[in-house]
């Protein structure tokens, strides 16, 4: 499983704050905590006022690289913002870039620039009309994003199709439709990978992390390759290290008992 460390986000409160006071204490401090718990990659998405963002944005970015080798998933709905930023070289190496999606024109602005390279890239299901309740309509942006990549060039094994995960609460077919999602992109594209901020489900709901530890369990059964998550719950993590010990997908419990004994979930 690759883990996208959530924790570096504009719309978190204590983040927005921090954003605004030039707090870096607290943006070091959470970027640290992060790659100490096994990110993979770190989200660095400001989430500020368009007027900002490009400034908040490389200021995060200086920060989270002097302190970290983690690479980070640069965070924007602005894909030119996005593209700036990679063109004027702000990356000490290459990460991610999340996102691109069917509105407008997001994957030709986005595709190009890493065709070629080491760099991933997200794509949401969703177009100039939003996010589709249907997860079949989801499916079919999909799969126009899959092709734009492979008419770009961008390695398949490098593109992460995030589904857009609803909230239980307001849509109670939402994680048979997540379900449903994963399975039927790789059913399409194999290589390519699904991921997904799992909190998304539990949103206005009571005692949220069980909703979502269930969510990932189902999901990774289901084929999930990635996740938007905090890497700090250990509920989260131990969920993640059990479901890949039981799908054998790691022999033995040995990559379990090993995060065990370095205290990323159960007793510290």
């Amino acid at each position: 499983m690759i883990i996208i460390g959530e924790k570096i986000n504009g719309a978190i409160p204590s983040i927005k704050q921090a954003i605004a006071e030039k707090n870096e204490a607290l943006i070091i401090e959470r970027t640290i905590a992060q790659a100490n718990a096994g990110a993979d990659f770190l989200d660095c998405a400001p989430s500020t006022a368009t007027e900002i963002e490009y400034e908040t944005m490389v200021w995060l970015i200086g920060l989270m690289q002097g302190t970290t080798d983690v690479p980070l998933c640069i965070d924007s709905p602005n894909a030119a913002l996005l593209a700036r930023v990679i063109e004027e070289g702000h990356l000490k190496r290459p990460g991610m870039v999340n996102s691109v999606n069917e509105e407008g024109t997001k994957c030709e602005t986005i595709f190009p620039l890493i065709a070629g390279t080491s760099w991933e890239v997200v794509g949401l299901t969703c177009d100039q009309s939003g996010i589709p309740a249907d997860p079949q309509k989801k499916v079919d942006i999909a799969k126009r994003i899959i092709d734009k990549a492979v008419k770009y060039g961008v390695a398949l094994n490098q593109l992460h199709i995030d589904p857009c995960v609803m909230a239980l609460a307001t849509m109670p077919s939402a994680m048979s439709d997540f379900v449903y999602c994963i399975e039927n992109i790789h059913a399409y594209a194999p290589e390519v990978k699904v991921t997904g901020a799992i909190s998304n489900i539990s949103f206005d709901m009571p005692a949220r992390k069980y909703v979502n530890m269930h969510c990932m369990s189902y999901a990774i059964a289901a084929g999930l390759d990635s996740a938007i998550m905090d890497p700090c719950s250990g509920d989260m993590m131990g969920t993640i290290f059990a479901c890949e010990a039981l799908r054998m997908k790691d022999k033995g419990g040995r990559k379990y008992n090993r995060a065990y004994r370095q205290g990323k979930f159960g007793k510290k």
